[in-house]
């Protein structure tokens, strides 16, 4: 029979940290005003961490008085603390701390060759720190960059830019991006941008990086030369042939100077005479980037659900004109049936849309509320919807019946902790048989069983860009 006393354990080993009993290392962490004399145990650092060991070897170490001495003045006293605390008992606490120190904390851990503190310190960048890279997109892409072990990290960083561009290209310091970090950027074929938006930020990062004035008519014969060179690297990953003539004529066709002639001759060729076949080895076009986690519908139907949410329902939103994101909250197969995970989950979180997959059918039923679902009773709106799909698989304007709330009905939505996302009389309480009365008042003309079975169904909160 075995014990497992680990608790008790850590926190010996974090008393003998903080009483320094028997330590024989002295590391002075910090710089100039800002250093501080900690003190440790060579055994314990060696255990836990390889950095250390290297440290205290032969080769390395350097001692006076018989204890190792070690000057890190690129980690501050409160960083290397809790670096200290976690190699001696296991614990560490993020929560209390800002972004930036959060990203510094992973800087120093990853000098110290602590793997599994990286891990964790990047899982928690990208779950609670997330505007850290809306505040300098820039320095946090160079940060990242610079570590290959932060590669969590810099997916993260890469598909949130790739998603939400102007993120980077509209930051005061986009102009400073080194040109590495902008060919990567470049090169993705998720980079939601149109074409001509990519190549304007492009001359706008070169004719910064250069020093000179954007005005063709008034470049010398070096200018031209140093734009040329500038933009060698970046030329080939335009996807020219996306641009639209209009935009072509007067925003690219203007810098032919310092675009390679046979590049020009090609465009020209392509908008100027239609029937002619074109080359087969054109870039692909970018992929025009619609995100949904859901199990139930394809990205596809973004425009939609934003198009009906502002009552566009003759004239829908373009894929690169929608005014929404839908953040999945709620999955009753991974989250559970029952109302109080329901809740749980999207409580408090504005509007929202919800799916349903009807058991051993094809058909999916879903809705909209754009207020809440805290609170307990009725609640009106004018802006409410219900929805069904006859063929989840091929949905079309045939197989799709939309429906807003009856105007001037109370009864658009009901909360209370014991029923689902009930809509006038559509509802559901703890169980995977929902009711729908179908009764016109509310909302009419909806093509939904009166009881059904719900395989699955899933909650987003709808986020005005």
């Amino acid at each position: 029979m075995s014990s497992k006393f680990l608790a008790e354990l850590s926190n010996d080993y974090e008393k003998l940290f903080e009483t320094e009993i028997g330590y024989d290392v002295i590391i002075y962490a910090g710089e100039e005003q800002n250093v501080k004399e900690i003190h440790a145990h060579s055994n314990i650092l060696c255990a836990r961490s390889q950095y250390f060991r290297t440290a205290f070897s032969n080769e390395w170490a350097k001692k006076e008085n018989g204890k190792f001495i070690l000057r890190k003045q690129n980690i501050s006293p409160h960083l290397f603390d809790i670096i200290l605390r976690f190699l001696y008992c296991g614990n560490i606490e993020l929560k209390n701390l800002q972004g930036p120190v959060v990203l510094n904390l992973l800087i120093a851990v990853d000098e110290l060759n602590i793997h599994s503190l990286i891990t964790y310190i990047q899982e928690y960048l990208i779950e609670h720190q997330t505007e850290l890279l809306h505040q300098n997109p820039t320095g946090i892409l160079e940060i990242v960059y610079q570590h290959e072990t932060f590669t969590d990290l810099w997916n993260f960083c890469l598909e949130n830019i790739c998603e939400e561009p102007k993120v980077l290209f509209n930051s005061d310091n986009f102009i400073n991006l080194k040109a590495p970090l902008l060919e990567l950027l470049l090169k993705r074929d998720d980079l939601y941008m149109d074409e001509i938006e990519i190549w304007d930020n492009l001359l706008k990062w070169c004719f910064t990086q250069q020093n000179i004035m954007n005005d063709p008519t008034k470049w010398s014969k070096d200018d031209i030369i140093k734009i040329e060179r500038s933009l060698h690297r970046f030329i080939p990953l335009i996807r020219f042939y996306d641009i639209k003539p209009t935009e072509f004529f007067y925003k690219v066709y203007c810098y032919k100077d310092i675009l390679p002639q046979d590049l020009i001759h090609d465009l020209l060729e392509f908008h100027i005479v239609p029937d002619k076949k074109h080359k087969t080895n054109l870039p692909p076009s970018r992929k025009q980037y619609l995100k949904l986690d859901s199990n139930l519908v394809e990205p596809n139907l973004i425009p939609l659900f934003a198009s009906w949410i502002n009552r566009k329902e003759s004239s829908y939103y373009d894929k690169k004109d929608i005014p929404y994101k839908f953040k999945l909250l709620h999955r009753s197969n991974r989250d559970g049936i029952d109302t109080k995970s329901f809740h749980r989950n999207c409580d408090d979180k504005g509007a929202t849309i919800w799916i349903a997959k009807i058991k051993n059918s094809t058909k999916l039923v879903g809705g909209y509320n754009p207020l809440d679902w805290n609170g307990d009773g009725w609640k009106n709106t004018s802006d409410s919807f219900l929805f069904s799909f006859a063929d989840w698989k091929n949905i079309s304007n045939a197989t799709t019946k939309l429906s807003y709330i009856n105007s001037g009905k109370t009864w658009a939505v009901y909360c209370n902790n014991n029923f689902g996302p009930q809509m006038g009389d559509l509802y559901y309480s703890n169980s995977n048989n929902w009711t729908y009365l179908g009764q016109s008042e509310y909302y009419p003309n909806l093509d939904i069983p009166k009881i059904i079975t719900i395989l699955d169904y899933e909650v987003f909160q709808v986020i005005k860009k």
